[in-house]
């Protein structure tokens, strides 16, 4: 197939070789039968070409060089798509003979006027600095370039790139700063985790310590004990802290972005705003970390004193039987650093359910828990110790070892007052046969064999039966009760340890054996030495501290949160870490940028830009005192709050003259255009409603629209200019005219409905009453929503309202009765099938996407001649759109014009794709889920395309 000469034939044979390099099934034996398709005419074969030699050129490099002048032509290539697959596949052959050549090409991309290959430019750059990292300096030109790019397309891009090269370079971000900030809410979730990690990384150098006079006996210690909580520390007064604008605006450019639907930008804006906001405004991130848990997402927060914002959502930490391991573990650390006196109780309440799993890790975890609650929390020791005795009568033996660990740290700190529980517990020796429980026991036992003087014995008595069966951690404490027993009550153990001894002196291990002779010259004085037999007591019988139940994800605040080496506590090849706050401010001027004042559409009109898409507005031929001021600055400086609050106090008064001006304004607009402003309109742009239309570009689903305004007023659809249809003439309606028009706007009630003006005119001498709908006569499906009923129509007047119909995707007429207080008319209003659909945005992907599932029975293909004035970009889009109410979708050809939109009842799927050739003909195919609506969707295309 892929050597036949039917490009279709090799469209199918590239479409099963993705699709099986989709399921991870081996396709480089068919490199040379796909590399020579690469000159393929056809758009659609090319680019899977690419998408395959993407994923095989590195390893099949010398088959690849030999098609290295196909992808340099492909660099030139007049599609977008191509273009960026050229350099990708030139990217991926890692052969140093074709380092120039890449160089070129990414040079040559990076100025290409597709943002798209502008992103691929900034995706090679890293490829080719692993490749040959002397390349740095070049490539680091390329991205100080890229950085400059105001398309959200390639932010993300060029600072992976930048993070990549030369992160070391902050002052290539200098200049970008404010300009990343404000893009960022724009640009796509991968691109914002990367930015977001690159900026809390700048900021740490360029800004200062919002927390520098917070006193650290403020903060509550989590993991220490609460001994010094109590405590006031005098700290010295020091020059109030003024957070800087920049960083302010870091702040608030990220924090709606904890709105997001992906966990990952929620994630890095809560490690930004941990590392660098002010601690009070740190818990604005906790809403977002819960909503995400409770989304099944993992939320990792090993912060040592920020649990505090988390206890409202309390009970969104509580386990559920779906959660896997991983996440149950964390949901417990999570509930047992947010125990406190009042909270304490609920949480032990929720424990004891957990111990009831059939998740032995879980439980074993839980029980851990509940033994650092005890730890931290001493009001509750005795509670947790009586329930973690309770459950010693536990038929499974996992949960009962894992309970004396716990106990037996926890009888350390008052190990006078539960001598009944160590009694308790030596009962229990001969039934546990978990090596570390019984471990436990010997040695809470022989630590305090002093508070069971007749049980420590019998114990050690049992244990001499069984110890050459033991594992190796129960001999060893064996030896150790057997040791301490011999210096405190040596009368009743004295034989009972030569015989352990003796034992231990033939054991396998050589461990058991050393420890054996070691405690035998220790405790047991001969003639030879015994030195330090005085001094035995005190090294068995010392006092020992009591262990500290410690969290896992303690110390672990020095990695950045989030990353890859905060999560294992371990430094990760390529973490970067996180900078320290300077000392002293470095300059703030090094991120101000010179900007270029806006030219207004009349010339003399004093608009200057300010931000990212957004205008501020000064009447023509006056300025404001405040404003002068304002626009004398060259720089894009952020304002502080009391700038702010000082400019709103002005804008509020201009504002207030410009509304006594507006009927000034409105007049002046209806006046003819006079020659200066004629031939401003030809600098700028086109006219809209006294708005100038600057820049039109499309980015994911939305089109932004940057505006000049001149007037004051706001545009809407008005009824004059859509195409209006007669409902009543004037003479049928006895001095009554009615008209509508379909209005292409949601209708507010019911979704499925078309909207439908209706414009009133009382031609008559006297006033018309009662205006209103009665009695429709509609067919089997279609719905309608009157208007309300208008009162009073006084002479000469005209009104305009607004009434739903839903024609079930039909273009039958809805006939109805229009009643006056005197009359009764018998209207009907017929829609065309281009008003029963909505517009719908989607990206060309998708469009093809779709297009592919409605093929065969579901398209429609004409040929038609376009007409005279039908020869233009505009034209064409204004005469598709005029005839159906769809949305246009980005197309990367310029000759292909593609349409998207869905009926209003059925929200059936109508695509619309127009072909341009160099004849004066094209190609119109419609795909429709209806056939019915394609068919007459077609004709009324037909016809608008051909006047």
């Amino acid at each position: 197939m892929l050597d036949s000469n039917k490009d279709s034939l090799k469209l199918e044979a590239m479409k099963r070789i993705v699709a099986m390099m989709a399921r991870g099934k081996n396709a480089s034996d068919l490199f040379p039968a796909v590399v020579k398709n690469v000159a393929c005419k056809n758009i659609e074969v090319k680019k899977l070409v690419y998408v395959y030699l993407v994923r095989y050129a590195e390893e099949q490099q010398d088959l690849a060089l030999l098609s290295i002048s196909t992808f340099q032509r492909g660099l030139k290539d007049p599609n977008q798509l191509i273009r960026a697959s050229a350099l990708r596949v030139l990217s991926s052959i890692r052969v140093t003979i074709i380092i120039p050549i890449m160089m070129l090409a990414i040079k040559d991309a990076a100025s290409d006027m597709s943002p798209y290959v502008r992103k691929t430019a900034a995706h090679a750059i890293p490829k080719l600095y692993s490749l040959d990292p002397e390349q740095k300096e070049p490539l680091i030109e390329v991205i100080e370039k890229l950085l400059a790019d105001k398309t959200t397309l390639v932010a993300g891009s060029v600072v992976m790139a930048f993070e990549g090269v030369c992160p070391e370079r902050i002052d290539l971000i200098h200049k970008n700063y404010r300009k990343l900030c404000n893009l960022l809410i724009d640009v796509e979730e991968w691109g914002q985790v990367v930015i977001i990690n690159m900026l809390t990384r700048y900021a740490r150098t360029q800004f200062l310590n919002p927390n520098a006079n917070v006193s650290e006996g403020e903060e509550k210690e989590f993991y220490g004990s609460d001994e010094e909580e109590g405590k006031e520390e005098k700290v010295e007064k020091k020059k109030p802290y003024v957070m800087d604008p920049d960083h302010r605006l870091l702040l608030r450019n990220t924090k709606p972005l904890l709105q997001s639907r992906n966990a990952a930008v929620v994630m890095a804006v809560a490690q930004l705003y941990f590392h660098l906001a002010p601690k009070a405004e740190v818990g604005v991130t906790a809403k977002a970390l819960v909503r995400l848990l409770r989304s099944h997402r993992s939320v990792l927060m090993g912060t040592s004193h920020l649990f505090g914002m988390f206890e409202t959502y309390l009970k969104s930490f509580y386990i559920r039987s779906t959660d896997p391991t991983q996440i149950k573990v964390l949901k417990l650390e999570v509930l047992t650093n947010l125990a406190t006196e009042t909270s304490i109780s609920i949480i032990l309440r929720e424990f004891q359910t957990y111990i009831k799993s059939m998740d032995k890790d879980f439980v074993a975890a839980t029980i851990q828990a509940i033994g650092r609650c005890a730890t931290n929390i001493g009001e509750v020791r005795d509670t947790c110790l009586n329930g973690l005795v309770q459950l010693l009568s536990n038929r499974d033996e996992l949960v009962v070892a894992e309970s004396v660990v716990v106990i037996k740290k926890l009888l350390q700190m008052q190990p006078e007052q539960h001598s009944d529980i160590i009694k308790h517990m030596a009962k229990l020796i001969e039934n546990i046969q978990v090596p570390m429980a019984r471990a436990s026991i010997l040695w809470l036992i022989g630590e305090y064999c002093e508070h069971v003087p007749k049980i420590a014995p019998d114990v050690l008595r049992k244990m001499a039966k069984s110890f050459t069966s033991e594992e190796d951690i129960v001999k060893l404490q064996i030896l150790n009760l057997a040791a301490k027993l011999y210096l405190t009550n040596s009368k009743q153990t004295k034989l009972l340890t030569q015989y352990v001894l003796n034992l231990a002196k033939y054991d396998q291990n050589y461990d058991i054996r050393d420890r054996a002779r070691f405690i035998r010259q220790l405790i047991v004085p001969t003639d030879k030495g015994g030195a330090l037999s005085k001094y035995a007591k005190k090294l068995f019988l010392a006092l020992k501290p009591a262990p500290i139940l410690e969290s896992p994800f303690k110390d672990r605040d020095h990695f950045q949160l989030g990353s890859l080496s905060h999560l294992l506590n371990v430094k990760a090849g390529g973490y970067q870490e996180l900078p320290d706050w300077p000392e002293t401010a470095p300059d703030p001027s090094v991120r101000n940028v010179e900007v270029m004042d806006a030219v207004c559409c009349h010339g003399n009109c004093n608009s200057k830009r300010v931000g990212f898409l957004g205008w501020r507005r000064v009447s023509c031929g006056e300025r404001s005192s405040g404003e002068e001021r304002r626009t004398a600055k060259k720089t894009t400086e952020p304002r502080s709050e009391s700038e702010s609050e000082e400019e709103g106090k002005e804008s509020s008064s201009e504002s207030s003259e410009s509304e006594s001006e507006s009927e000034t304004e409105s007049k002046e607009e209806s006046e003819p255009d006079t020659e200066a402003k004629r031939n401003a309109k030809k600098k700028v742009g086109v006219s809209v409603n006294g708005l100038e239309l600057l820049k039109l570009f499309w980015h994911s689903r939305v089109l932004f629209v940057c505006i000049l305004p001149c007037s004051a007023q706001t545009i809407s659809p008005t009824f004059s200019s859509l195409k209006t249809y007669e409902l009543l003439h004037r003479l049928t309606g006895e001095g009554l005219a009615v008209g509508y028009c379909f209005g292409r706007q949601p209708f507010v009630r019911d979704p499925h409905m078309v909207t439908v003006q209706i414009q009133f005119t009382n031609h008559m001498d006297t006033e018309a009453r009662n205006l209103r709908v009665r009695e429709p006569r509609l067919q089997s499906g279609m719905r309608i929503k009157e208007f309300p009923e208008i009162e009073v129509l006084p002479p000469g007047e005209t009104v305009t309202t607004v009434m739903g119909i839903d024609f079930c995707d039909s273009t039958q007429a809805a006939n109805f009765q229009l009643c006056t207080h005197t009359r009764k008319f018998c209207v009907s209003i017929q829609p065309p099938v281009g008003e029963l659909m909505a517009p719908v945005f989607m990206l060309e992907n998708e469009f093809k996407k779709e297009q592919g599932q409605l093929m065969g029975m579901n398209e429609i293909k004409e040929t038609l001649v376009l007409g005279e004035a039908c020869q233009s970009d505009y034209a064409i889009v204004q005469r598709v759109t005029a005839a159906a109410n769809v949305g246009q979708v980005p197309c990367g050809s310029d000759q292909e014009y593609r349409f998207a939109g869905k009926t209003m009842t059925s929200n059936s799927l109508v695509l619309v794709t127009v072909i341009t050739k160099r004849d004066r003909t094209a190609q119109l195919t419609v795909n429709c889920e209806k056939m019915v609506i394609g068919t007459m969707l077609v004709k009324d295309i037909l016809h608008a395309l051909s006047q």
